[in-house]
Parts: structure tokens; sequence; C-alpha cells
């Protein structure tokens, strides 16, 4: 693969081809201006000062059997500000042994119709050469630059994943691929859009970049429907479908559960689940979704199961033991204590604890109580939730532990 590795080099004579060569790279990026301001401000130099030294080092590298490509750093201003001036540098590039012209939107200033005319320019008017577009995401606006950029009949595009980059990023490499699969169909692409995702995870998580939740195509909400009329109409018809299918990514819909859920959000997550439920066990089960969101807690489909068990099997359970009422205390340099009050029917009893934490102190009062009240201390019951999607149909079962 290192003819694919690309290294960014200057034009310093023979400083930057020997170090490619210690380090066994074979191509180079030369960076060069692509604009007058540039040229005039930053190398103070005449654009003859610059294509000879420019030549050199291609002469050099050419030679060493290194690949050559050039960026022309500033090119969107370039040609806003001085086209004459990109045109005489493309003219000299055509005579020099160079692969590939790197066209960048330096500061990402380029609005699409710009990004259209100026490389369209270009590209009748040197049709034998190799142009690449490098966007940056200023302005939010890269991917769209992109799509004009294909279509003016640029060759390549440089891109990243997860938009990273300078500033604002660079244009997405996942945002790119579907949107030319999707609106230019006469080019054809190999990147695979079941990978993205992956890829995109992988990157996070090495990076340290992170993704926001809404970003395109690798976001975790944007697969996710979170209004209710959103998810009924996926019922009918698919009304809220485009051809963005998280399925062409390796993702699944999912369909947020909380306080703007409606009774067909949750009916998706229960299909997913296998269960159905009776429209009026249904409408309970929803009040109690809508009730934790309104306390903003996260309620997600692993939850499902265990609120339906909560608030359509809770009067099959007894409520002989309550905890009424409980002090967790800690102190410097002292145990950790709790005071704990336990209702048994209406007999009520209080004890005070100390432990090695605070729960180890709570559990030490409870076993204070339970030893007044000459109460056998009880074992945990564990309660397993079985779904036979077959039968559409939740059942419970209750294995019994000794001593139960």
């Amino acid at each position: 693969m290192i003819d694919r590795v690309e290294v960014l080099t200057f034009v310093d004579g023979d400083t930057s081809i020997k170090w490619m060569q210690k380090a066994g790279a074979k191509v180079m990026n030369l960076l060069t201006k692509g604009s007058l301001n540039h040229l005039t401000h930053q190398l103070k130099k005449t654009p003859d000062q610059h294509f000879s030294e420019i030549a050199s080092v291609l002469k050099l590298a050419n030679k060493k059997g290194i690949t050559c490509n050039i960026y022309l750093e500033d090119w969107s201003n370039g040609m806003r500000h001085s086209k004459d001036y990109v045109f005489q540098y493309i003219d000299f590039l055509a005579t020099q042994p160079v692969k590939r012209i790197l066209l960048p939107d330096t500061l990402g200033v380029l609005i699409p119709s710009e990004t259209s005319k100026y490389l369209t320019e270009i590209v009748e008017r040197y049709p034998q050469l190799h142009f690449d577009f490098h966007g940056h995401n200023d302005y939010d606006l890269s991917v769209a630059n992109a799509l004009e950029a294909v279509k003016a009949g640029v060759k390549g595009l440089h891109l990243t994943i997860n938009g990273m980059g300078e500033r604002a990023g660079n244009t997405p490499l996942e945002s790119v691929v579907a949107v030319l699969n999707d609106f230019q169909k006469d080019v054809k692409i190999s990147v695979n859009e079941k990978a993205l995702y992956k890829v995109s995870k992988l990157v996070e998580a090495f990076s340290g970049f992170r993704i926001s939740a809404n970003k395109p195509i690798v976001g975790e909400n944007v697969f996710t429907q979170t209004a209710g009329i959103h998810a009924d109409g996926d019922k009918k018809k698919n009304l809220y479908y485009n051809d963005l299918m998280p399925e062409r990514f390796g993702r699944k819909r999912k369909y947020a559960l909380g306080k703007t859920s409606g009774k067909a959000n949750i009916e998706n997550n229960l299909a997913q689940l296998g269960i159905q439920l009776s429209d009026e066990d249904l409408k309970t089960v929803t009040q109690r979704i809508i009730e934790l969101g309104d306390k903003k807690e996260t309620v997600t489909q692993d939850d499902l199961p265990y609120i339906i068990s909560d608030v359509l099997d809770s009067h099959t359970i007894g409520e002989k033991v309550i905890v009424e009422d409980y002090v967790l205390t800690h102190s410097k340099n002292m145990k950790p204590s709790t005071t704990v009050r336990v209702k048994f029917d209406n007999d009520v009893i209080e004890e005070n604890a100390s432990g090695d934490g605070q729960y180890d102190a709570f559990m030490n009062a409870l076993h204070k109580i339970y030893t007044k009240r000459n109460c056998r201390w009880p074992n945990l019951e564990i309660i397993l939730y079985a779904f036979r999607p077959a039968v559409k149909q939740m059942h419970f079962v209750k294995p019994l532990l000794p001593g139960n």
C-alpha cells in the first residue's frame, strides 16, 4: 500500500525529498501557492521565481523515483481574485512531471455555484490533466461543493472519515458516498456503504474526535424516529422513509421512547421484541413511558419488558414489607452509618447500623430490623422474562431457589 501513502512536502530544495527517501515514502503532495495573494505576501516571490523552484524539486523527485502531485494552496481565492495567475501556473504545470493537480478550497469559502463555475472552466481548459478537489466545511457546504465538483468533471475528491480536519473539518466521506450514489448515477464508486458506520466508530474510538448524534449517516440519532406521527407513518406505506435506509449502512431504524412517544413508537419497539399487547395494556404502558420521559429519564427498548412487568403485573405482588425511609451518613475518619425505617403490614420498626460502606451499613440495619421482629432473612428471588415471538405472548417464569 506504500503507493497510497501521500506525504505533504514543501518547495525546500532536497530537504523533503531526503526525508521521504529515509522514511521509504514513494508519493509526494507538494505544497505550493495557488493564489497571487499567498505568493506575494507569504513567500514574497514572483510567479517565475516560484515556478522555477517548483521545477527543480519536481526534477529531483522524478530522478529519485518519487511520484509527484501538487497542491495549489488557497486555489479558491486564487480563482476569485487572481485567475490569470492560476491559469499561468497550470499552463506551467502542464509541462511538468505531475500526476495529479490538487485544487483546495483552503479556507472553506466557496459556495456551490462558484465551485461549479471555477472547476468547469479549468476542466474544459485542461482536459488532458487530472484534477482533484479538496474541500473544507467552514460554511457547512463541503458536501454540496463536492457534488458540484464531480458534476464539473474532476477526477478525484479529498474526503475524511467523520469530516475530520482543520477548523470545521474536511468533506465527510460517509455523506459524499451517499450523495453520489443517490444523485450522481453516472459516477461509480467502490466504497462499501455497509462498512461506513463501522469504520466511522473505529476512527471515533481511536481519534477521540466525537461524532455529533445528529451527524448524517453515522450519527447515533439519524435513523431514530422520535415523534409518534413519524412512527405511525412508517407503518402506513412508509410515508416518512427516504432513500437513506439504515440497512444500506449496516444499521437499523429505531423508535425513541420518551415524553414524545406515541402508541406507534411503542408498538414498533414491541414488534421488534416479538411482544403484542392489547389496546388497553398498550395505553397503560404508553402512559408510563410518557411519565418517565417527563422526569427526563432515558427509556430504551431494553427497558420495555421491565416497564410492562411493572405496570401490568404489579397487582400480583403484595406489598407486605416496605422501606418507608432511610438516612445515609458518611463522615471523615468514621464508619458510614444508616438509619432505616421499615413497615411490616401495620408494624413499623426503625434501626441504625454502621458498615464498611453505605450499602453495607444499610443491609446491616435491615438485618437488625428482621432480627428484632424475629423474621427469617429472605433469599433473593430471580424472575426471568421469556418472550416467545411465535405466539405473541409474554410468559413469566419464576424459578424457586432453595429456602423460598
